[in-house]
């Protein structure tokens, strides 16, 4: 069985031959400027090295703290006295936490003031939105904050905060009325 190659064959296949000799042909080029450049460079004289660093041997230190005061333990010399503790302030754990003592006092903002009976209120908003009178002697903040005085335009507490030594240090604070 043979089969007969038409004139339309013949010449594609001739072509295709034709485009495959070009292509082989173009990858054999003349590599006589890459010899040349190599013989350039291998003619150069050759350079020095430098040596090699000298590693120097590690030296151990020994911490020696026999004796010494471990820095996961309390200080004792930080440590007050139980009469100290004592003397100084304290809040009262036993009391009833009131509601406004769940927040941060920046959480807190201060909405106005309200006269009733000849007493002064202040109108201090939580950080949900829910207004709250307050009045004298009552707590807000996380600090044991008590309300010392109420004005036209602030708030003052007496908060109670721990000094890192076991006792308790007292600062004022104000919680002013909001623009």
């Amino acid at each position: 069985m043979s089969k007969k190659r038409t004139p339309k064959t013949r010449a594609l296949l001739a072509m295709g031959m034709a485009v495959t000799g070009l292509a082989l042909s173009a990858c054999e080029r003349d590599m006589d400027d890459l010899e040349r450049y190599i013989n350039e460079i291998n003619q150069r004289p050759g350079g020095e090295i430098e040596p090699i660093p000298q590693i120097e041997p590690y030296e151990g230190f020994s911490y020696g703290v026999a004796g010494e005061r471990s820095p996961f333990e309390p200080d004792d010399r930080l440590r007050p006295d139980d009469t100290a503790t004592a003397e100084g302030p304290t809040p009262d754990l036993d009391r009833r936490r009131e509601y406004l003592e769940r927040y941060p006092l920046d959480g807190l903002r201060m909405q106005g003031i309200l006269e009733m009976g000849g007493q002064l209120y202040a109108l201090v908003r939580d950080p949900e939105g829910v207004v709250h009178r307050v009045s004298m002697g009552n707590h807000m903040g996380e600090n044991f904050g008590e309300i010392i005085a109420i004005t036209e335009s602030h708030v003052t507490l007496r908060e109670l905060v721990p000094d890192g030594t076991g006792g308790w240090n007292e600062r004022e604070r104000r919680l002013s009325l909001s623009d």
